[in-house]
């Protein structure tokens, strides 16, 4: 009895194994084994910048042909070359992204309406009453968005703004979800004209909370290449797809600084007139 139940296990455990290889071999994908090469020369940041789940994911349109090496936000120039090299492509041209800040007014130029005490976090002190600033859309200045960092990309400045170092951003977008006030923007680089407030106040009246917030003038509108800035709901809002044409000259007569040429890294340093930043 023993050895027959035993033969009989043996047997059913033959048949399923078999049954198991069949299908195996049968059902088995193929994965081209570049994938597993590219994904190690990628830089693992699986930030999510590059429009896909992470770096493997990358890995596989990139041997598919459906990305460029360069559309790797992350990676630089060399090592897009030599993906390009060892898949026999061409590495395309690098369009990186960063996060953008619209709002100048750090603690140097804008007041303060109240001392806040709680939790040194955006996120708290803008559930008293939208937080203690004159400017009820302007920049805290706890820095949520650089604990949230994971690139180490973003840092405070002495007037309590951060500051993007573009070298290290990914786009990956944490900041822009930890700003409760919305005033981070993933930008391509290359988008140098950007406006630097949220206010929706116009006039002078916007003066008394921040030197630097945008007073509706309109004067960029109209110093801009035609139909590049549209003023809406008092701020001026850039038409992006003429980015190819656009210059400083927007810029050129803005009373405040609210908009500038930002050339690099993004920099608040207050002077007479902000207008062209490097």
């Amino acid at each position: 009895m023993i050895l027959t139940a035993i033969a009989i296990l043996g047997a059913v455990g033959l048949f399923f194994g078999i049954a198991i290889a069949l299908a195996n071999r049968k059902l088995r994908v193929w994965e081209d084994p570049r994938i597993d090469v590219v994904t190690g020369m990628l830089p693992g940041a699986n930030c999510g910048a590059c429009g896909v789940p992470g770096c493997r994911a990358f890995a596989e349109l990139a041997v598919a042909g459906s990305k460029k090496p360069a559309d790797c936000n992350v990676i630089n120039a060399e090592g897009a070359s030599l993906i390009a090299a060892y898949l026999g492509v061409d590495a395309g041209a690098a369009n990186k992204k960063v996060a953008r800040l619209h709002c100048a007014g750090g603690a140097n130029v804008s007041i303060q309406l109240a001392e806040y005490a709680g939790l040194e976090s955006c996120a708290a002190a803008s559930t008293v009453a939208g937080g203690a600033k004159g400017c009820a859309w302007g920049c805290l200045g706890f820095g949520d968005c650089e604990v949230v960092c994971d690139y180490d990309a973003i840092s405070m400045d002495e007037n309590r703004l951060p500051v993007v170092d573009i070298a290290k951003c990914t786009a990956c977008g944490d900041c822009v979800e930890a700003c409760p006030k919305g005033l981070f923007e993933i930008m391509p680089v290359d988008q140098k004209l950007i406006v630097q407030c949220r206010s929706a106040l116009e006039g002078d009246v916007v003066l008394e909370s921040c030197q630097v917030g945008c007073t509706a003038c309109g004067k960029c509108a109209l110093d801009g290449a035609p139909g590049l800035i549209t003023m809406m709901g008092g701020l001026p809002v850039i038409d992006y797809s003429k980015n190819a044409i656009t210059s400083p000259d927007a810029t050129r007569r803005c009373p405040t600084g609210a908009i500038a040429w930002v050339e690099g890294a993004q920099r608040f340093n207050r002077t007479e007139r902000v207008g062209v930043l490097q």
